[in-house]
């Protein structure tokens, strides 16, 4: 798979490393929802998505939609629980958030869910991680952006202001709280030019 990505200014080393995540700034949504910002936490990131784009056994899916069978508009990859994760960068990120946040989460992130947005017309729908445990619980969902950024949207569920975030190059957003419940987000198409985008999303047991 051929992948073309415009290197960031600021990331201008193949030496893949984690920064603190004590720098990390919380920003309250309302209604017990809340989000963690860390940006260029892993330094590095364009190699590392270089890797991921080229290594990964990345599967195009089709679902149903609207009583017809759609292609879904990105890559996917998941890896379970005790599942050797692709590059041992992920599986060290995986271990310090759940350390860092063992206080509020109670339990570690155990699985890692990839999407690979190869260009402006890849995306994913308004959602929430509402799939298990996620429908009732506070829990919380962490996501790696590597590669390109690409515009991460949240709303709360019924309608409201818009809160916008670009992710990538080693970016870090963590969705806390009530966020899976009374908030959705989404990565919408664009028109504008896109560079391939791959974000990595670590959950807890049970949530989706």
């Amino acid at each position: 798979m051929t992948t073309h990505l415009q290197a960031s200014l600021f990331d201008q080393t193949d030496r893949l490393r984690l920064s603190s995540l004590g720098g990390t700034e919380r920003t309250a949504l309302g209604s017990g929802a809340w989000i963690d910002l860390l940006p260029g936490w892993l330094a590095g990131a364009d190699a590392l998505f270089e890797r991921l784009a080229a290594e990964v056994p990345w599967r195009a899916e089709r679902r149903t939609m609207y009583d017809q069978m759609v292609d879904v508009p990105r890559l996917l990859a998941h890896y379970a629980a005790g599942t050797p994760l692709p590059h041992p960068v992920l599986a060290e990120a995986r271990d310090a958030l759940s350390a860092h946040y063992a206080a509020e989460l109670g339990e570690p992130f155990t699985t890692a869910g990839l999407c690979y947005y190869r260009d402006g017309r890849d995306s994913v729908a308004w959602h929430g991680d509402r799939i298990g445990r996620g429908a009732r619980e506070d829990t919380l969902v962490a996501i790696l952006s590597v590669g390109a950024p690409r515009d991460l949207l949240l709303r709360p569920v019924g309608g409201g202001t818009t809160v916008r975030h670009p992710l990538g190059h080693g970016d870090l957003v963590v969705m806390g709280g009530s966020c899976q419940r009374t908030w959705e987000h989404c990565i919408p198409k664009t028109a504008r030019a896109a560079g391939p985008r791959i974000s990595v999303q670590f959950r807890p047991h049970g949530v989706r």
